[in-house]
C-alpha cells in the first residue's frame, strides 16, 4: 500500500492500563476483556488520511514492566509521536507518569509530539484520578489531553488521529528533518486510489499464563 508519509508511533505507559487494547480498537475495531501482557512489544498499523494524503500509521505498543524499560526506550528514539497511557481507576499509574515522560523525552526527538490518555473512562464508578488532574499534568508538560475507553472506543480514534495531526502540522512548518528516518517519519510514494486498511501482527512472545483485565 502507497502512502504519502508514514508516522511511527509508540504506546507507553504501566503495566495494565490498556495500552494493547487501545492499539486492538484502533487497528482492527475490536476489544478484549481479557489480553496477555505485552513481553517486549507489539506492533499494529493503519492507514488514515489527512489533507487528502494517505499516512500510514506504524504504533509501537511496549511492555509497561521496569524489566522491559531498556527495550521501551530503544523505540523511543525512532518515533514521531507518542500516547503516554494512564489507568483512571488506578492511582499509580498516574504517579508514574512523570517517570515515563522523562524518560520519552531524554530518548525522543525534541519535536516529537506527546498525548497523555486517561484510560477506562468506562469505569466512572471506580475512578480515583480525576479529570482535572489529567489536564493538569498535561497542561504543565505541554501535551494535549483525552480520556478514552477501549472497551466502548470512546475517543479511540481522537487519540491517534490527533496525534497524527499534530505531527503532520509540524512536518508542513518543517519542524521534522524528513531526511533522517530516525524522527519516526518516512517520506512514501502518494497513491490516490488507495483505501483505508488495517493490520495487526505481535512481534515478540506473549506472557504465558499472565493475563491482566485489559480495559
Amino acid at each position: 500500500m502507497s502512502y504519502a508519509y508514514l508516522f511511527k508511533y509508540v504506546i507507553i505507559g504501566d503495566t495494565g492500563v490498556g495500552k494493547s487494547c487501545l492499539l486492538l480498537q484502533f487497528t482492527d475495531k475490536r476489544f478484549t476483556a481479557v489480553h496477555d501482557l505485552t513481553i517486549g512489544v507489539e506492533f499494529g498499523s493503519r492507514m488514515i488520511t489527512i489533507d487528502d494524503k494517505k499516512i500510514k500509521l506504524q504504533v509501537w505498543d511496549t511492555a509497561g514492566q521496569e524489566s522491559y524499560r531498556s527495550i521501551t526506550r530503544s523505540y523511543y528514539r525512532g518515533a514521531a509521536g507518542a500516547l503516554l497511557v494512564y489507568d483512571i481507576t488506578r492511582r499509580e499509574t498516574f504517579n508514574h507518569l512523570y517517570s515515563w515522560l522523562e524518560d520519552a523525552r531524554q530518548q525522543s526527538s525534541a519535536h516529537m509530539v506527546i498525548m497523555l490518555i486517561g484510560n477506562k473512562s468506562d469505569l466512572e464508578n471506580r475512578r480515583v484520578v480525576q479529570k482535572e488532574e489529567g489536564e493538569a499534568f498535561a497542561r504543565e508538560h505541554g501535551m494535549v489531553f483525552l480520556e478514552t475507553s477501549a472497551k466502548t472506543a470512546t475517543n479511540v480514534e481522537e487519540a491517534f488521529l490527533s496525534t497524527a495531526k499534530a505531527i503532520y502540522r509540524k512536518v508542513q512548518k518543517g519542524q521534522f528533518d524528513l531526511a533522517n528516518e530516525g524522527n519516526g517519519i518516512k517520506i512514501g510514494p502518494q497513491h490516490p486510489s488507495m483505501t483505508q486498511s488495517a493490520s495487526t501482527v505481535r512481534h515478540g512472545p506473549q506472557g504465558s499464563g499472565d493475563r491482566l483485565g485489559c480495559c
